[in-house]
């Protein structure tokens, strides 16, 4: 498994592109530089088959339609996070001096859904609490938490959608459940481990 690490728009939300030697590939959380993150994809000859967005918020959404213009690939969402693609006051671009209006998605997620990119199975869990739909996508000894788990803190949940005790019992019981080996890729800052954030993490000590 490859992984592109991409910090991108104002407040550099990480945009992942992930693939195998298929050359088969998924985008995670573009969420603006679409030409940017196009450029990197053909850089390395890559297809993208799925663009997974791991939950609704503008920062995270912005560059879907010219990917997807860019590359035919599929759109996907929870589907609790579905109508936040389309309305910019939803995915609160709005309240940024925007209005984010994407495409709507090609295929809403439950939790434990599997997608399948080349050789890799990524499974769906469904982690609520910094959006109702908010979701980790879980591959080998890899884990995209999207805004619900960083390096040494959680994610948001003063926001619209959000709950500071769904996001801590989502944290404790489909990631912490996980091996400590486990490396976290997060929406924003550097990575970590599960191992890590369960010993240091000052939200669960």
């Amino acid at each position: 498994m490859e992984i592109l690490i991409l910090p991108v728009g104002p407040i550099e939300a990480n945009c992942y592109i992930v693939f195998d030697e298929s050359k088969e590939a998924m985008v995670i959380d573009p969420g603006a530089e679409g030409q940017r993150i196009f450029q990197e994809i053909e850089k390395h000859g890559l297809k993208v088959k799925y663009i997974v967005n791991t939950h609704g918020h503008g920062d995270h959404i912005g560059a879907n339609q010219k990917l997807k213009e860019l590359t035919g690939a599929s759109i996907l969402i929870h589907e609790l996070d579905g109508p936040m693609l389309t309305d910019g006051a939803k995915n609160l671009s709005v309240y940024m001096g925007k209005n984010i209006s994407q495409p709507a998605a090609d295929q809403l997620l439950k939790d434990g859904d599997v997608l399948e990119v080349g050789k890799i199975r990524f499974t769906v869990l469904h982690t609520p609490g910094h959006t109702r739909g908010g979701i980790c996508l879980l591959a080998g000894d890899v884990c995209f938490t999207g805004d619900t788990l960083f390096d040494g803190s959680i994610g948001r949940t003063d926001l619209p959608g959000g709950s500071y005790p769904e996001l801590i019992n989502s944290v404790k019981t489909k990631l912490f459940t996980l091996d400590d080996k486990i490396v976290v890729y997060p929406g924003h800052g550097p990575d970590t481990t599960i191992g890590r954030e369960k010993a240091y993490n000052p939200f669960f000590r």
